[in-house]
């Protein structure tokens, strides 16, 4: 099995959640560094896949201004980022989507080539980044065929995304020497502390 190229790798930035821990914000819109977080994930992921696409559930409008696809949730009720997977599986072109958050600005350069290779090497259904002490759940590489796993799973009444990942052969890519491009901004404290970070 050969790694998958970027120009099989379509990006899905997951910006549909409520944002309750930020009072109910959109995080992905809410500035860090003078700019919109999700404008440092474009900006540092547009070089290692083929597209990208945003899945998100409101600001829908500003979202569509950076010129990429906004899918929302066909689930309604803000159901977790397994919705948003779905969603963009669906929509994609091409044969993989890698899923990121819409508040994590820091994504090393090598990123999506160490995701593909660690799926590759061990034959795995799906690949999910690992920062040395857990996995990073919506950090995965997803081959689109799973779709109709992860229906089913949905239609059964299921969200946990960790139970519907154990249905599946999982290579978990270690990201022990670079755990800091998991930070997230969850929280207006979080945002304040990670000012000074240098991404």
């Amino acid at each position: 099995m050969n790694p998958p190229g970027k120009e099989n790798i379509t990006a899905v930035i997951l910006a549909g959640g409520r944002g309750q821990r930020f009072d109910g914000l959109d995080k992905g819109l809410i500035e860090y560094k003078q700019r919109p977080i999700i404008e440092h994930v474009i900006n540092a992921i547009t070089p290692q896949v083929d597209d990208i696409m945003i899945n998100a559930n409101r600001s829908e409008e500003t979202y569509t201004g950076y010129g990429y696809p906004v899918v929302n949730d066909e689930l309604s009720g803000f159901q977790g980022p397994l919705a948003g997977f779905s969603t963009a599986m669906q929509h994609a072109t091409n044969l993989y989507v890698l899923t990121l958050p819409c508040d994590g600005p820091f994504i090393s350069a090598d990123y999506v080539r160490r995701m593909a290779t660690a799926l590759a090497d061990n034959q795995a259904d799906l690949a999910v980044a690992h920062d040395g002490h857990r996995m990073q759940p919506v950090h995965a590489l997803l081959p689109t065929g799973l779709l109709g796993s992860l229906k089913r799973y949905l239609d059964s009444g299921e969200r946990k995304i960790d139970r519907w990942y154990l249905k599946h052969n999982i290579a978990l890519v270690d990201f022990s020497d670079s755990s800091n491009i998991f930070q997230n901004i969850n929280t207006r404290e979080q945002l304040h502390a990670l000012e000074d970070f240098n991404d």
